[in-house]
């Protein structure tokens, strides 16, 4: 018998310089995309965010087209001047992430890009 997926759902809010996107749902090559779309359309030019905070606590799978949306989504925030933050991982994200040695890249404290030509760093954790 098979398990029909979990509804994907994004719930996103914003407390002062922080975007908070939760992830509810399977992360994979039918949902990807929206999660990329709905980051991208947050972290425009211009935007008072220096924080995007990802909560995986209601993530019920991720693929591997959800793991190139993490990484499009930490090149946009990279871009954008905004620090990335994966919080709430469930062990099977985690183990994916190690697996796939892209753990310590999008958890990292890194050199954010500022479009003022100077850089920053930012807690990615």
């Amino acid at each position: 018998m098979t398990t029909p997926p979990s509804e994907f759902s994004l719930i996103v809010t914003a407390v002062s310089h922080v975007l908070n996107v939760e992830v509810a749902g399977d992360l994979d090559h039918e949902t990807s995309e929206q999660l990329v779309r709905t980051v991208t359309e947050h972290l425009t030019p211009g935007a008072p965010f220096r924080q995007l905070r990802l909560d995986f606590r209601r993530l019920t799978w991720i693929d591997s087209m959800g793991l190139s949306a993490l990484l499009a989504v930490h090149r946009h925030a990279r871009v954008a001047g905004v620090g990335l933050r994966l919080d709430g991982r469930p062990v099977f994200l985690d183990r994916l992430l190690h697996l796939t040695g892209t753990l310590p890249f999008l958890t990292a404290t890194t050199t954010v890009l500022r479009a003022g030509g100077r850089d920053r760093t930012a807690d990615a954790g």
